[in-house]
């Protein structure tokens, strides 16, 4: 997969294919506008796929700013926002200060069950599931849950939705949601943004449910468990009492 690839080899990558898409699509015969609006807008669905923020801003913007740089295209003042305008859809704002796309490796979580255990039917929430890797592995961990996502990217929540049908996705502020129906609430976050999710979790989390956290600890909480997941990133479990 392009993800797998050595640096700087998936922008590279990335960058070719969209200047290939928008030279085939002006010799269709659209316009310079649209042509770049499309050929941008794959670079911005390739760049969820950098590991890190930065990478994935270098993946969105190498093609238009290459453009820009080359010169020669016609085109209006405003034009030259649509990157920017589409970058800011699949990235709002606000998601900025959560994490705007940490990916769960596919057998990060397959050890929970043995630690977490839930019963059948049991109602797991993955908030703020990006593009489904998550909910992938909590269907593997957990097959006979009842999963949910939530993500506030609607660009994300659709590809979500399609990658990941056997679930409920839902566009949404993973803070304003309600947790209290639910039995386990999984998160990738940022080590920023894990004081905020301990304190909705002890407001909001039966007793009895669970807190699992990637990679980072939810410091304040006694961990049931820290399981070496995938990739060397450890999950950290937590039981509200």
């Amino acid at each position: 997969m392009l993800a797998r690839l050595p640096w700087p080899l998936p922008a590279l990558l990335a960058w070719g294919l969209a200047w290939l898409l928008f030279v085939l699509l002006l010799r269709t015969g659209l316009g310079a506008v649209v042509a770049l609006a499309l050929a941008s807008a794959a670079g911005v669905v390739l760049s969820v796929l950098g590991p890190t923020w930065w990478r994935r801003l270098i993946i969105g913007l190498g093609f238009p700013l290459s453009a820009l740089l080359a010169g020669g295209l016609a085109l209006p003042a405003w034009g030259w926002l649509l990157p920017l305008a589409l970058l800011a859809l699949i990235y709002p704002l606000n998601a900025w200060r959560d994490a705007p796309l940490f990916p769960t490796p596919a057998d990060a979580l397959n050890d929970l069950p043995g630690v977490a255990p839930l019963e059948p039917g049991s109602r797991v929430l993955d908030a703020g599931c990006g593009l489904g890797h998550g909910l992938q592995a909590l269907r593997q961990a957990y097959p006979l849950a009842e999963l949910h996502g939530i993500e506030w990217s609607w660009p994300l929540r659709f590809l979500c939705a399609r990658r990941c049908p056997w679930t409920q996705v839902v566009r949404g502020d993973i803070w304003k949601a309600d947790w209290s129906g639910y039995d386990l609430v999984y998160l990738f976050q940022r080590p920023e943004s894990m004081p905020r999710a301990i304190a909705k979790a002890r407001a909001e989390l039966k007793p009895g449910a669970w807190l699992v956290s990637l990679e980072f600890e939810a410091v304040g909480l006694t961990p049931v468990a820290k399981l070496e997941g995938a990739q060397g990133k450890p999950v950290w479990v937590y039981r509200l009492r």
